[in-house]
């Protein structure tokens, strides 16, 4: 069946198409029907002939049926096809949509400036969805020059029809200050829009709004509210979030199984921070038994796609043999990964690895190198380490006073913190609303114009 969001829009269509209409329903108004209770084959008996015979509205009830494979195999070649027979013949809905195709390769080669071509034709027809879209190619620089001016100017156009993505992405340059003077009341407000209409990118922004107090007093309850509402339309972020607050207790009463499925269904998605934190919670047995295996695996994931944190205890669990057999070789190859992104906690481990010779041939001015480098970031153990090799004269010329001033600096860092491991924080980081390949510009409207 079709999400909430488009069921809605249909709904509108077709109480339009059936005030439009005469006491007795025409084909596109039975196809409309038909959509609308998910009979997609229906759809497709209605539409196929009369798209064959050159109507519009049913050639792009055809592309998008393609586009989706909704009573049918998906094939976007053929979708991109009936999209631009129905463009060609002035449909601003097939434009837009034929501009996504161009702009995502699909069933077309990739093409931004074939994108941008479409994507005006349908905004010259005030088509919402096309402005929105031809405002993140000017934001970015796709297919035309880079204008944050000209994205901000189509943005508002699109916002002020009400276009969800619109009101996002214009809150974001607001928010960002592209295109605008940075104003934060103004990205609050289109936010607020945004999120009302349950639009997910918005809600998470309008979230980290309240979280960090950024335009609004700080408030964890109200932030927690929003990140739940984007969390529970499947964004990965927000279901990040509202897995550390109810871990943390912010904004919430703690609940570490709640944190639990909340990181697993983020990590699920693929996300790497949440890969992380979820094998941090059954590595210490918090909000599930404890299965060092498990944790492995899920560090292993989130390593594979880069996440230094991830790679740094994944190389730890190889060192330690937690969940998985100690291999010395692989624990080195994954903190010199890490390592090499600046984690201070990499850095130091692969100077132990040196300084001991596993996994690697001894080299103390090697191991020098590391612990200096995780030292200098304040990494307490790395500065206790190099106090040692000072002491020793290994790796450096011996110098107690060198030894003393890393000890020193050491044990003032031990006694300020807790050395605990930690799971890693929530996401701050607000963004624009995805023009990815999951949507399309334009749910269908099969009644009449």
């Amino acid at each position: 069946m079709p999400s909430p969001i488009v069921r809605a829009a249909l709904a509108a269509c077709l109480a339009m198409a059936a005030a439009c209409g005469s006491a007795v329903a025409g084909p596109h108004e039975e196809a409309l029907a038909a959509w609308y209770r998910g009979d997609f084959a229906e759809v497709l008996r209605i539409t196929r002939p009369l798209a064959a015979e050159g109507d519009a509205r049913a050639q792009f009830a055809l592309g998008f049926l393609y586009a989706h494979g909704q009573g049918v195999r998906r094939n976007d070649a053929l979708a991109a096809q009936w999209f631009r027979r129905a463009a060609d013949r002035g449909d601003a809905d097939a434009q837009a949509n034929l501009g996504f195709m161009f702009a995502q390769g699909r069933g077309v080669p990739r093409n931004d400036m074939q994108a941008v071509w479409w994507y005006q034709k349908a905004a010259k027809q005030d088509h919402a969805a096309a402005r929105a879209h031809l405002g993140h190619m000017f934001a970015n620089g796709l297919g035309v020059r880079r204008n944050e001016t000209m994205a901000v100017a189509l943005y508002r156009k699109a916002a002020d029809q009400g276009n969800a993505d619109a009101q996002t992405n214009l809150g974001h340059m607001y928010d960002t200050g592209r295109g605008v003077p940075r104003n934060l009341a103004e990205a609050l407000r289109w936010y607020r829009k945004a999120a009302d209409h349950g639009h997910p990118a918005a809600q998470f922004n309008l979230g980290s709004m309240f979280l960090l107090g950024h335009g609004v007093p700080s408030n964890d309850a109200e932030a927690f509210k929003w990140f739940q509402e984007a969390a529970f339309q499947g964004h990965a972020a927000g279901q990040f979030n509202i897995a550390y607050m109810y871990a943390a207790g912010r904004g919430v009463t703690p609940d570490l199984e709640e944190a639990v499925a909340w990181y697993r269904d983020a990590a699920d998605q693929g996300d790497v921070r949440a890969q992380t934190n979820l094998a941090f919670m059954i590595a210490q047995g918090l909000g599930a038994p404890p299965d060092l295996e498990a944790a492995a695996n899920w560090y292993r994931r989130a390593a594979d796609h880069g996440f230094a944190e991830a790679q740094y205890r994944l190389g730890r669990a190889l060192d330690e043999g937690q969940g998985v057999r100690v291999d010395d070789r692989e624990a080195v190859a994954w903190y010199r990964k890490a390592a090499e992104q600046g984690h201070a906690g990499a850095q130091s481990a692969l100077g132990g690895m040196y300084a001991t010779g596993q996994g690697v041939p001894r080299d103390d001015a090697l191991a020098v190198w590391w612990y200096r480098l995780a030292a200098e970031q304040g990494h307490a153990e790395a500065q206790h380490s190099l106090g040692f090799m000072y002491a020793e004269g290994r790796g450096v010329k011996r110098d107690a006073a060198e030894a003393q001033r890393w000890y020193a600096l050491a044990a003032t860092r031990l006694a300020g913190e807790d050395t605990a491991p930690e799971a890693i924080d929530m996401v701050h980081e607000r963004a624009a609303a995805s023009f990815g390949p999951p949507q399309l510009a334009q749910t269908p409207q099969l009644g009449q114009k």
